[in-house]
């Protein structure tokens, strides 16, 4: 049983870093190289669900992607620069952002999920779709096995 969760890790990485390198190139392709890098892209698309305004509070984005509340103002610096978005203070509390999508972030949120639909399209290509819903229910099960169980009650190597 051990190979086999050897080879499952090699497997997950290489899927991931295959899917990664996909993506990149796509992007790269479509003229988006610049919002290119995962995390990027995930504040683009999550802002841009929001109904009202197209606005996330950085603290929100953050608590979302799982990263660091300065790891976030840093990108944002960088899609500010170059046009995707704007921040600026929310009404009810100035010491919290809003981050709004310009027109220019709209649409490289259209371009980035035309992507990653063009590299799913690629990636889950000749499977059936009783063989992708048996992916999705497998993919779902390792997830809520790695959120429901914390670091300290694994067992130690």
């Amino acid at each position: 049983m051990e190979a086999s969760f050897h080879e499952m890790e090699l497997l997950s990485r290489s899927l991931n870093q295959a899917h990664r390198a996909a993506v990149q190139a796509e992007l790269n392709a479509a003229g988006l190289k610049e919002v290119g890098h995962p995390m990027l892209v995930s504040i683009l698309q999550s802002a841009g669900e929001d109904p009202e305004g197209q606005c996330q509070a950085q603290r929100e984005l953050a608590d979302l992607l799982h990263v660091s509340p300065a790891a976030v103002a840093n990108s944002l610096k960088c899609l500010e620069r170059d046009g995707y978005i704007r921040r600026e203070p929310w009404q009810n509390d100035a010491r919290r952002n809003r981050v709004i999508l310009t027109e220019k972030g709209s649409a490289a949120v259209e371009g980035c999920r035309n992507v990653f639909r063009r590299v799913s399209t690629r990636m889950m290509a000749d499977f059936t779709e009783e063989e992708l819903l048996q992916l999705a229910q497998l993919q779902r099960r390792m997830l809520n096995n790695l959120l429901s169980s914390a670091p300290d009650s694994q067992s130690k190597e």
